[in-house]
């Protein structure tokens, strides 16, 4: 691993930047996350980024991108894929932790696909389990992307900030940070779940009086 980051670190910004795509693309779409957590290649980005070797502003960009994009791949091979996915040798070996990443998804709905981001495994996995059980794509796709948001910024930011001291940044990232960048994230989505119903509110009565009009 440590050669693989020297590598990732020393090579030319188009090469960084189709690297960090591609791994955070392929963590949720082809769950290559259970080897290298999309997570390391997205503070890495934010590491070459403050070296001056490409635009922080772009690799934010790519890494929400790819963080989207991927979800919706793993969607997808969820939904056609169904059950047979999960017989897999490779995620039978995780089948404890499948049923509660399942058992997530059920009780939390679309907040499940927006804080499983913040979790390695359940990063893998879950737009897969989203797609699996029939989630409509279009609630799936707003917390996806939400969640891809306040994540690919949150640890692009991360390794910007951090520079050279990125390998002591990495051994804590997946525990006390994410778990700080979630929690901020939460608190973003609530303020604006809070606004949205209160300009609802403010919307109803004015509705009602135009119902209502002048003869009523």
């Amino acid at each position: 691993m440590t050669g693989f980051i020297d590598g990732l670190l020393n090579v030319s910004p188009l090469v960084a930047y189709i690297a960090v795509f591609c791994l955070v693309f392929a963590e949720d779409a082809l769950f290559v996350g259970f080897v290298i957590p999309g997570e390391t290649a997205a503070v890495l980005g934010g590491v070459v980024a403050s070296r001056g070797e490409v635009q922080l502003g772009t690799m934010m960009a790519l890494v929400v991108c790819a963080a989207v994009i991927g979800d919706s791949v793993g969607y997808e091979v969820g939904k056609h894929l169904g059950g047979r996915l999960m017989k897999t040798r490779l995620l039978a070996r995780h089948s404890g932790r499948l049923e509660n990443a399942q058992d997530f998804l059920r009780r939390r709905g679309g907040s499940a696909v927006f804080l499983g981001r913040f979790t390695a495994f359940f990063r893998a996995v879950m737009p897969a389990l989203a797609g699996t059980s029939r989630m409509p794509y279009g609630r799936f796709i707003a917390y996806n992307a939400a969640g891809g948001v306040a994540w690919g910024i949150g640890f692009v930011l991360l390794g910007f900030l951090a520079g050279n001291s990125y390998e002591t940044v990495a051994q804590a990232v997946g525990r006390d940070l994410a778990v700080v960048i979630a929690l901020v994230a939460v608190a973003a989505l609530v303020a604006w779940h809070v606004r949205s119903r209160r300009r609802q509110q403010r919307r109803r009565p004015a509705s009602q009086g135009r119902d209502k009009g002048p003869n009523s």
